[in-house]
């Protein structure tokens, strides 16, 4: 994650024939590349605004990959909760590299690995925005044919996930309609889909089959083209009420975007350990379902077990057939992490192995150093949500997203 040092990767001769000549004053087109790969992408966003010639060589896809190439730190998408509308891309210093309008009115940004931004509410609306052209489209609100007059529908409670096929590269959207109640367990949760850039024909929800739990939806994690899901803390207030349907709390759901199917469940490495013997561990057994989160890192699927005062654990899913899982951190959080704070969600490993940890509640990021056993705030604004942001800054391709 460290800043990119004052040299930039040499430049075969080749790649330089392929630039675009400039009419930029004295400067031959091959130096011009040079002086231009050394600054950020928040600079060259605005000097494309000097002339065409600039403008064109900042677009071309051989300079953006040579840029993204010469500037490899991690970026962010970031909405900050002083700002309703603005979805920010940030560096791990906590700079703003660009700034685009979103829809605002209580959108939230989704978290996500992708070279676009998707937000959406609780009420049915959802955008999908990309930060390099700056262009918008808005999702059709309208359920799919199988759910239209449904309960779930008519009086929408609605949760999204995105992510992208690894086979076919389409980017998809996950719409979830929940029960209207919280102790509505009559009803099954609604899930559709939806391709972006589709065309015509999958410019609509397709309505796919639901799952037998409930499922904690606005924890979702999507992997390699896969949504996860926690079951629903229901479960958690029928075991209160002495009912035991047998739902661990690290039972774990997905969806696989590319075939639009529900994948087996898979059970998750935490309440296996704990026995149910006395009501000492029934209670730590029940308190599992408010300490869980799951996210990814290297690409892997990972539960997050967060025991409050104590510590936080990693596990990463390391073959899904067999159910195995890896505890790749064990992390001594004390003073570290505000003893209130209920959601702890890991978003990325540097390349020197340093940990970003969401602090959600507060919207704080930190970052752990596992050499060091320390914590670092960045210092930003206070965060609202944050994501992964995948994509170049320089690209000017994919601005039409149906």
């Amino acid at each position: 994650m460290a800043p990119p040092g004052p040299s930039c990767p040499p430049l075969s001769q080749s790649t330089r024939q392929r630039v675009p000549a400039s009419n930029a004053g004295a400067l031959p087109a091959d130096v011009l590349f040079d002086v231009l790969l050394r600054l950020p992408a928040k600079e060259l966003c605005r000097l494309r605004a000097v002339c065409r010639s600039w403008r064109a060589l900042t677009a071309d896809p051989l300079f953006a990959g040579a840029h993204a190439a010469a500037h490899r730190g991690p970026s962010l998408l970031a909405k900050f909760r002083d700002d309703e509308a603005g979805i920010h891309v940030v560096d791990l210093r906590g700079g703003v590299l660009k700034r685009i309008d979103g829809p605002g009115g209580g959108h939230e940004l989704l978290c996500t690995r992708l070279d676009l931004a998707c937000v959406a509410t609780k009420g049915n609306s959802c955008h999908v925005l990309n930060p390099a052209t700056g262009a918008a489209y808005a999702l059709p609100e309208s359920p799919a044919p199988e759910h239209a007059g449904h309960e779930n529908s008519r009086d929408p409670y609605t949760f999204f996930a995105s992510g992208r096929v690894a086979a076919t590269g389409e980017c998809k959207v996950l719409r979830v309609f929940n029960r209207t109640e919280f102790d509505a367990f009559d009803q099954q949760q609604l899930f559709e889909v939806f391709t972006v850039n589709g065309g015509a024909s999958n410019a609509r929800w397709r309505a796919r089959e639901s799952h037998y739990l409930f499922l904690e939806a606005i924890n979702a994690a999507v992997v390699g083209g896969v949504v996860y899901f926690l079951t629903d803390c229901a479960y958690d207030l029928m075991l209160f009420f002495g009912v035991n349907t047998g739902v661990h709390p690290d039972c774990i759901a997905s969806f696989d975007l590319g075939t639009e199917e529900w994948r087996r469940d898979i059970q998750g490495p935490i309440s296996r350990s704990l026995s149910m013997d006395d009501a000492n561990a029934t209670e730590e057994y029940r308190s599992i379902w408010h300490k869980l989160t799951l996210s990814e890192l290297k690409g892997s699927l990972v539960l997050a077990y967060h025991r409050r005062h104590l510590s936080l654990d990693l596990w990463l899913l390391t073959d899904y057939e067999n159910g195995l899982w890896v505890k790749e951190y064990s992390i001594r959080t004390e003073s570290a992490i505000p003893t209130d704070e209920y959601f702890v969600k890991p978003l990325l490993v540097s390349d020197d192995r340093r940990l970003v940890i969401l602090l959600a509640s507060t919207g704080i990021l930190l970052i752990y150093d596992p050499s060091t056993n320390t914590f670092a705030e960045v210092e930003m604004r206070r965060l609202d949500a944050v994501g992964i942001y995948a994509g170049n800054l320089l690209s000017l391709q994919g601005g039409d997203m149906v």
